[in-house]
């Protein structure tokens, strides 16, 4: 398994997977080991996925400082990955709390952003967030599924601090647009893949000045696809689009019946419209 060394040196490893140009895909979670992104649906067969396992996750080494888990201080990491890859510039995939990461590092290295791909990302750098209200909306929309009434009492215990390990399990649906034999597996590798001490420190105070990143990325002239699920909370299709509305060159697609794992969800609609928007 290839690594390198971030700039404080910790050692950072990543996995490759299928051929053609690279793709650097950052893993959310936050804090997630990259194994669950998998091959993005089949979007390996279109592109060369780099999935980074993010400091202290999977085959990477845990840093001597924790503070270091932060978000901002992790944008270091990322260049560092470039400057492995040998590229000028990189096509950039961010899930879910990594859109945190990718932002800043585009703010940071504006020129070495070719593309940037937001898969149901957050945008906390630029001052967006989401509320539970928003969540809750979402999960609204699941009324007719038979889980729902025991699986929506728990997602709102889990919004208001006061859930239970089975709680976080019962709320487990609302993530995917549908619960099937495809979903569950792909859910039970969330708690042994996360490190929740990293989790705890990642958007902790300090890590984001939205001013200031608005700033460097007003005039941006990359491109970016921000890509939502239709039955996602975070973000919903319309706080997708507000996020879309910041970039002078952004594309919105909301993937139909999709949560917050589309290539999960529809593997065939997802890399169709990835690789679209690349190719």
């Amino acid at each position: 398994m290839p690594a390198f060394t971030a700039p404080d040196g910790t050692r950072l490893a990543y996995h490759v997977v299928g051929e053609g140009e690279p793709l650097i895909c950052l893993p959310g979670g936050p804090m997630r080991a990259s194994a669950y992104l998998g091959d993005l649906g089949g979007l390996a067969k279109r592109r060369r996925l780099v999935l980074l396992d993010l400091r202290g996750t999977g085959d990477s080494d845990v840093p001597a400082d924790p503070s270091t888990y932060r978000c901002d201080r992790q944008v270091g990491d990322v260049e560092a990955l470039r400057v492995q890859l040998g590229l000028e510039s990189v096509d950039l995939l961010a899930h879910s709390a990594a859109g945190d990461l990718a932002l800043l590092y585009a703010a940071r290295y504006p020129r070495r952003v070719r593309t940037l791909t937001m898969v149901t990302a957050r945008a906390r750098a630029l001052g967006v967030d989401f509320t539970t209200d928003q969540r809750l909306e979402a999960a609204d929309l699941r009324a007719d599924e038979p889980w729902f009434v025991s699986a929506r009492d728990a997602l709102g215990r889990v919004w208001d601090g006061t859930a239970t390990d089975e709680d976080f399990d019962a709320a487990v649906p609302f993530f995917y647009g549908r619960w099937d034999a495809a979903a569950e597996a792909h859910a039970a590798g969330e708690v042994e893949q996360t490190n929740e001490e990293a989790a705890d420190v990642y958007a902790s105070p300090g890590s984001f000045d939205p001013a200031a990143a608005r700033a460097a990325l007003a005039g941006w002239d990359a491109r970016v696809l921000v890509l939502a699920g239709e039955r996602d909370g975070g973000p919903l299709p319309r706080v997708a689009a507000a996020i879309a509305e910041l970039f002078p060159r952004a594309q919105l697609v909301v993937q139909d019946g999709a949560g917050h794992f589309p290539w999960v969800d529809d593997p065939d609609r997802f890399t169709e419209t990835v690789a679209s928007f690349l190719g």
